[in-house]
């Protein structure tokens, strides 16, 4: 069975048809994409023949829990939840939107980046808020990047022999995120109710103090712009003025800009922080896994991320490092850490064709922490 996967980010569309050992047969990557049917067309009219779909869609709520075939009404509730995926629920409407029109009855699937997190215990999810408020919206942490974060701690305990080890999986894009995994299920994560929280991003706060938030809106800032600041205006964009990506800030920071230099601490201060409480959610450390775009191409990153987590028994290989090619390992600690190429698009495709086969996936279960 070829599955086409389509990843539509917040502003990005990676397209990919994987054959059934999970080759890549074809794959278009678009930067910027708005929504339109053209370059999914074009990629289509030189593909080879696909058999099912498979989307990453950010959001799941309560009602998916995992991988679920898409028609109108799974189309109806995943709009639903727009409000809390604001950046990247309308992209994976569009790309659903754009090959029912391209691909009349060809299954798809959709992929939740929430559904991996559902293992989490109550103490790890559950917010601390009125229980009437809990009741009636269903407020809970949902957590994200669950596709990434599954298929990176997965692939970082096959190649390491260590299948029941306790990992810390660190996505680290423009999005970010950290979860623990233990025996390959989540007990705790970074992310919450939206994907505005936890680490500080490109152009998202990561987490505030929600006093904070309150407090602004009665100095008068609207919610619409609340909302935009925290979303576009935040992260490394808002510390260092600059539009964000990682890379431009280091380059200013080593030119002086003292901007920049806060905006690189702030960052790895609270991704230290964000790992340090991770491995306390999972009671020890045997992995530190490093993926997604920065994760995978920054030893800048890697090297200062570690060396201010000695304590937790990592040490790094300089060269290997330095010279990152494919999945490897870069260190020389018991405790390991391995850089692993994101492929969220092999989690989906798996998640695909185990639906569309009816296969039967028990459900997860929530483990203890260490366990």
């Amino acid at each position: 069975m070829n599955v086409l996967v389509v990843n539509a980010g917040s502003s990005s569309l990676k397209l990919r048809v994987l054959g059934e050992d999970d080759t890549v047969l074809a794959e278009h990557h678009a930067e910027r994409w708005t929504g339109e049917t053209g370059p999914l067309e074009d990629f289509l009219s030189t593909a080879p023949p696909v058999h099912a779909v498979g989307h990453r869609v950010v959001h799941g709520g309560a009602a998916f829990t995992s991988a679920t075939a898409i028609d109108d009404d799974t189309r109806t509730r995943i709009e639903a939840l727009t409000a809390l995926a604001p950046l990247h629920q309308p992209r994976a409407l569009a790309g659903i939107d754009a090959v029912t029109r391209l691909l009349p009855g060809v299954p798809q699937v959709a992929c939740f980046d929430t559904s991996f997190h559902t293992t989490m215990p109550a103490a790890a999810a559950t917010y601390a808020l009125p229980s009437s408020w809990r009741r009636r919206w269903d407020l809970r942490r949902h957590g994200f990047h669950g596709l990434s974060h599954g298929y990176a701690s997965r692939r970082a305990t096959e190649l390491a022999g260590r299948p029941g080890a306790r990992v810390v999986s660190c996505h680290l894009g423009s999005g970010a995120s950290l979860a623990a995994v233990a025996n390959g299920r989540s007990v705790d994560t970074t992310m919450g109710f939206t994907p505005l929280a936890g680490l500080v991003m490109a152009t998202r706060s990561g987490d505030v103090d929600p006093g904070l938030l309150v407090w602004l809106q009665r100095a008068g800032l609207s919610l619409d712009d609340l909302e935009d600041g925290l979303e576009h205006h935040s992260g490394l964009a808002g510390l260092s003025e600059t539009g964000g990506d990682l890379r431009d800030v280091r380059e200013a920071a080593e030119s002086g800009d003292e901007r920049a230099v806060l905006a690189l601490q702030v960052h790895g201060h609270h991704l230290r922080q964000g790992i340090a409480a991770m491995t306390a959610s999972l009671g020890g450390i045997d992995l530190l896994v490093f993926t997604g775009g920065a994760g995978e191409h920054d030893p800048v990153l890697r090297a200062e991320t570690v060396a201010g987590l000695a304590f937790l028994g990592l040490e790094l290989d300089p060269g290997r490092n330095a010279e990152v090619s494919g999945d490897t390992r870069v260190s020389t600690s018991p405790t390991e850490v391995w850089v692993i190429e994101a492929r969220e698009d092999v989690e989906i495709a798996a998640q695909t064709r185990e639906l569309l086969n009816h296969r039967v996936r028990p459900a997860p279960q929530p483990c203890a922490p260490g366990r």
